[in-house]
């Protein structure tokens, strides 16, 4: 048995070749997240571990900034003589660094990076632990002077000699640059500029005596962790935060810990699509072959083989080809994981392709996933062979037609896509939204699940419909096209359903981004009433100079300035809520339109007062005079009055947990030193829009990283925002159709082995090869076109469920995006064309009378 299996495996190789290449792209997809994520989790663990000073001393900072609220937290600089006392202690250093600076040139073009990663201010403070060195002309001297990094320079063409100009949180200062360095370890992404410690403390802090952290050398002999008590035990252990080298390092990867997840993840949505996709394919190719084996099996089964060794058998192929492309796919996981270092090289993050880091992890992995698939997929359909009695066998009944009849699918699918609808109905009449998204998901994977089984059922009557003018327009090839296609309805509906789960997931995700950008278009449209908006391009804070100078500006008449800042609320049911709160000016009314549901905008901006949405405020038993305990940045706290009520629907600024704002001169006594995120603008009487936008962006000239909206704009900017997760989604249904068209190019060539015999009696009577191809592409195209039916019915469903999700956020309006709606079907059908190709052209290719001596 195990030599007929090998050698069936080995005389079907070119019929596998294409499920092999399901499992490839699935490992490769697993394989290359794993391998890019450790070797860029490694490159940087060797970088922080390698210039985090043996006791680093910063600032206690217990709340996280979801939103940068520009705030930059520091400490006394004297403090480096009190540390420098303690025993045990090497060095001390007080340094400064700040994120978030605008660098620009003299054409007044920014030098900072266009990958989204910070511009960094430094001191300049060589030593051993430092990642750059000077590597051309001199450190720093006085207030003019700085220091560029030599990758910065290169790309944006500064030369030493040139002068720059730093927009930082105290104000905007020239320098001029007098030195490169060179990073001495990996290049995470960020610009870097330095200056003398002075000047490092004046312009990027404001104050001469601060520091953003101490770094503290030991002593010879001196663990970090004896030294770290003895520092605490100096300042104080609980007035700063004090951490070891590796405790630094392990707090650094944590920060940069969200961006690898984001791009682990994703890839890892990639290999689930691949793997589920993946799966329809090796089903459809195992039950042909099968099919098409039965005499082979028969005989088998006469000569004493049992149903025990024919399942066996067929399951060793599975395991064959799963081995072969699991091991062709982590091969091409690590090309993908190549190049995707070589990608993060291109966007100024240099990490060294030759460190790669392959984990035990990552094989184990490899393998798993696709010896899974192949078994999963594969099980089947071994079940079925190892079914058939050995005289049905010997008589060429078909294998594929044989196990449960259709009525038993059509009862398992009613009822697991009953349970489906049940739970995307919960969606809407769940009034929570954790409720809802879990039932969000189960209704998805049970209506998925549904489609699966019930597509058969579906094929006759819908691509009759579909076909229906196929005779009137092609004669007799397209009604033989429609027949071949509704011959074998559990083969036509597992080959479209590769395609249909990926156009199900962009016909929901459409709907979903499509409802959301109709409803932020709303939103905005019934609260948004300034004129203008003032704004970072990337939603970070700007400083005080932008502020005053569009106060300045001629035809400006009301200025309301926006801040965010992180915050802690101790609610009356005892819980504590971290969210991120707004600050405006006292006349935000002029600016928005807010819906109160008690309480007033006069009342919401009061000292010591703030707003509350009103529905996370009944589910916390808050009410109007309700008092809060409120911590705030910077370990301050306070106890505020909540003096009003809002409809979250109709607020202003970031849909942030709580929907909470308060007066600016609330959070300037509580946390100061934060930065303005936005400014709402209106015209002075008598002054048009359009003469004030120009005099705006006239003014911000010097500011480039900030930007002049109006109420169109401001649409865009969240359209553009909403864009880049239906990006992905169509990266996923690109990833759907490759592996949907490697299906539609199985099922026809194995299908036009099937009926070779077939295709010779046709020829023999007068078809042409013309008239085959057409034959064959047809009936591609009906597949095709039938598994975007399903996909885009369940993908509307899908759709409108998540709206039903988002509306409980305030989403509520539903739009449908018919165009994309057609182009998918337009798109469909092209990809059958597509598929078709070779099948249609081996078939035409056939010699007529072996075709007919064929068995």
């Amino acid at each position: 048995m195990l030599k007929a299996t090998l050698r069936s495996f080995l005389a079907h190789k070119g019929r596998l070749l294409l499920s092999a290449l399901a499992v490839l792209l699935s490992v490769a997809f697993v394989t290359g997240s794993l391998i890019f994520s450790d070797t860029v989790g490694h490159t940087f663990d060797r970088l922080f571990a390698s210039t985090a000073a043996d006791v680093t001393v910063s600032p206690k900072e217990d709340l996280d900034e979801a939103v940068p609220s520009g705030r930059t937290a520091t400490l006394p600089a004297a403090l480096a003589d009190r540390v420098r006392r303690v025993d045990g202690v090497a060095g001390v250093r007080a340094e400064v660094k700040v994120e978030g600076l605008t660098v620009t040139d003299e054409d007044n073009e920014s030098v900072s990076p266009t990958t989204g990663a910070p511009t960094l201010g430094n001191a300049w403070q060589p030593g051993p632990r430092s990642p750059v060195e000077l590597t051309s002309g001199r450190a720093p001297r006085g207030p003019g002077e700085a220091l560029l990094d030599s990758e910065t320079a290169g790309r944006e063409d500064v030369a030493v000699g040139d002068t720059l100009t730093v927009i930082a949180p105290p104000g905007s200062f020239r320098v001029r640059v007098v030195g490169l360095v060179t990073f001495t370890t990996t290049n995470p992404g960020a610009a870097r500029i330095y200056f003398d410690t002075p000047t490092a403390r004046t312009k990027l802090l404001g104050a001469p005596g601060a520091a953003t952290s101490l770094a503290v050398d030991a002593a010879d002999g001196v663990g970090d962790q004896l030294l770290k008590q003895r520092v605490a035990a100096a300042l104080g252990p609980h007035a700063y935060d004090f951490r070891t080298a590796g405790e630094q390092a392990e707090s650094d990867v944590e920060q940069l810990g969200g961006f690898l997840d984001v791009i682990k993840y994703v890839m890892l949505g990639f290999a689930g699509v691949a793997v589920l996709v993946g799966v329809f394919l090796i089903v459809n190719t195992f039950s042909m072959l099968i099919a098409q084996r039965t005499r082979e099996l028969g005989l088998l089964r006469a000569l004493g083989a049992d149903r025990r060794q024919v399942r066996r058998s067929v399951l060793t192929e599975a395991f064959l080809l799963g081995l072969v492309g699991s091991t062709l796919g982590l091969a091409a996981g690590i090309g993908l994981a190549a190049g995707l270092i070589a990608l993060m090289g291109l966007l100024g993050t240099n990490i060294d392709a030759g460190e790669m880091v392959i984990g035990w992890v990552t094989p184990v992995a490899a393998y798993v996933v696709g010896l899974g698939v192949t078994f999963v997929a594969a099980y089947l359909p071994a079940r079925r062979a190892a079914g058939v009695s050995p005289m049905a066998a010997l008589s060429d009944a078909e294998v594929a037609g044989v196990g449960r009849p259709l009525r038993v699918r059509a009862v398992a699918g009613a009822v697991v896509g009953a349970a489906g609808a049940a739970a995307l109905a919960g969606c809407a009449a769940s009034g929570r939204t954790a409720s809802a998204a879990s039932l969000l998901g189960l209704g998805v994977v049970l209506t998925l699940i549904a489609a699966v089984i019930a597509g058969p059922l579906l094929v006759r009557p819908v691509i009759r419909v579909l076909g229906a003018a196929f005779p009137a327009l092609f004669g007799s090839i397209g009604r033989m096209s429609q027949r071949n296609a509704l011959r074998n309805p559990r083969r036509t509906g597992a080959t479209a359903a590769a395609l249909m789960v990926g156009i199900a997931l962009v016909g929901g995700m459409s709907v979903a981004s499509e409802s959301m950008t109709r409803s932020f278009d709303q939103q905005i449209d019934r609260t948004l009433g300034a004129d203008f908006v003032v704004q970072n391009t990337n939603f970070l804070p700007f400083p005080r100079e932008v502020t005053d100078a569009v106060r300045e500006t001629d035809g400006v008449g009301l200025v309301v300035r926006g801040r965010f800042t992180p915050v802690a609320v101790r609610l009356p049911d005892g819980d504590r809520v971290e969210t991120t709160a707004a600050a405006y000016d006292p006349r935000l009314d002029e600016v928005a339109n807010i819906t109160y549901t008690r309480g007033d905008t006069a009342a919401a901006l009061a000292p010591g007062r703030l707003a509350m949405d009103r529905d996370f405020a009944r589910d916390h038993g808050v009410r109007v005079g309700s008092t809060l305990p409120v911590w705030f940045q910077g370990g301050r706290s306070a106890t505020l009055r909540v003096g009003a009520l809002t409809d979250q629907d109709s607020a202003e600024g970031f849909a942030t947990q709580g929907g909470l704002y308060f007066g600016l001169a609330t959070l300037e006594r509580y946390a100061p030193g934060g930065q303005d995120s936005a400014l709402y603008v209106n015209a002075a009487p008598g002054t048009s829009d359009a003469s004030l936008r120009a005099a705006l962006e006239e003014t911000l000239e010097p500011y480039p990283q900030v930007q002049v909206r109006d109420l169109a704009d401001y649409k865009q900017l969240v359209r553009d925002q909403i864009s880049v997760l239906l990006y992905l989604v169509y990266a996923l249904l690109g990833l759907a159709i490759i592996i949907a068209v490697l299906g539609v190019v199985n099922t026809l060539a194995l299908s036009v082995v099937e009926r070779t015999r077939e295709i010779g009696l046709l020829r023999a009577i007068g078809l042409a090869r013309r008239q085959l191809r057409r034959m064959i592409r047809l009936e591609s195209v009906v597949i095709a076109v039938f598994g975007a039916v399903l996909g885009l019915m369940l993908g509307l469903v899908w759709g409108v469920s998540m709206q039903q999700v988002l509306a409980l956020q305030g989403m509520t309006a539903l739009a449908i995006p018919w165009f994309t709606i057609v182009a998918v079907v337009v798109g469909s059908a092209v990809v059958g064309v597509v598929a078709a190709l070779l099948p249609a052209l081996r078939a035409s290719r056939m010699n007529v009378l072996a075709a007919i001596a064929h068995e």
